[in-house]
């Protein structure tokens, strides 16, 4: 099923070969957390290539920690592919708070879909780990071989086992009955869509919310958790959400994939970018008795680069679209000052 955003650059493309899909814009597709951050991303861009025939559905109309109604949706609607974003997601705060409720809805979750794509014949599914999957101490960039390695990072560990199920789950069912179950690992992702609460969020949206409270009050202080010394990958949402169509139509291999730029940064130098693009202009301070979280955490993108994918766009200029993003639901009072 070929759904090739129109205007990639043409990279080194590999050969299509026994497991090619064909361009189908009726193709039945379920985006799974459809209203979420890279959820929205994918559906913008599918409608963008055409596809006509999405199957999305709010927590109101499919809750899915409900057995029966995920069964039930499976059955009535019989997609041929899925798209599997949905879960429980959050920063350091609310991983560390929240653990019980982190574990358990993942599982669920993931128990529910990837089950349910199995019995129904899904042709093709990608579902979407996270780095947090790999140990806290790890050489550095960090290779899809580094999984389970060692001990994971103990402020996500719930959420890190529920993500690492998941990918055993789509690794056993891939084995055992043939499916075509891909798992892509992105790294810290950030984009129109996002989450905005300075303890429940990731630390992009987070950061975007406080700079812009800070400014709208007349404040003369940022205080941000840490030493800002922890450095990260940071991609583009929209970047996610091509490379994961990028697989959709050309990767049938059962081998795990990073989905990252390569490139670190440091969260003071994300901090100083943020502080600019939203025109903060007071100081920012450092707190360091706050969790500072794993120190480096770069991935390796080597395995996905090879298949001819690169990511498009940089640091600055995806933090400049998303408080574009942010702006506009903030002044359509989509979003509040917290």
């Amino acid at each position: 099923m070929d759904i090739r955003l129109p205007p990639h650059p043409p990279p080194p493309s590999p050969t299509r070969g026994e497991g090619e899909h064909e361009a189908n814009n009726n193709a039945k597709i379920y985006v799974a957390g459809h209203s979420g951050m890279v959820g929205s991303a994918l559906v913008r861009v599918l409608r963008e290539r055409g596809a006509n025939n999405l199957l999305l559905r709010s927590r109101a109309e499919l809750d899915l920690l409900d057995q029966s109604r995920v069964a039930q949706f499976f059955e009535q609607e019989k997609p041929e592919y899925v798209f599997f974003a949905a879960g429980r997601t959050g920063g350091i705060y609310a991983n560390n708070t929240y653990r019980a409720d982190f574990i358990y809805e993942n599982i669920t979750i993931q128990n529910h879909i990837l089950h349910q794509s199995f019995l129904h014949g899904v042709q093709k599914l990608v579902f979407f780990a996270c780095s947090c999957i790999y140990p806290r101490q790890c050489a550095q960039p960090m290779q899809e071989e580094d999984i389970l390695t060692g001990t994971l990072e103990a402020t996500n560990e719930p959420f890190a086992i529920a993500k690492l199920a998941g990918l055993k789950m789509c690794e056993s069912y891939n084995r055992q009955y043939g499916t075509n179950f891909i798992t892509v690992i992105p790294t810290n992702v950030f984009g129109p869509g996002q989450h905005y609460a300075p303890l429940n969020s990731l630390v992009v949206p987070s950061l975007i919310q406080k700079f812009h409270r800070a400014k709208v009050n007349g404040e003369d202080e940022v205080v941000l958790w840490g030493t800002g010394r922890p450095a990260r990958d940071f991609l583009y949402v929209d970047d996610l959400a091509d490379a994961s169509l990028f697989l959709m139509d050309r990767y049938d291999g059962h081998v795990l994939l990073n989905v990252c730029t390569g490139e670190e940064w440091t969260i003071g130098t994300l901090a100083q970018i943020i502080k600019e693009v939203v025109g903060f202009t007071g100081n920012v301070r450092y707190d360091p008795s706050r969790p500072d979280g794993v120190l480096h955490r770069l991935q390796d993108p080597s395995k996905l680069h090879a298949l001819g994918w690169q990511h498009r766009v940089g640091l600055r200029e995806g933090i400049r679209l998303t408080y574009q993003a942010y702006l506009t639901d903030w002044q359509q009072g989509r979003l509040r000052l917290i």
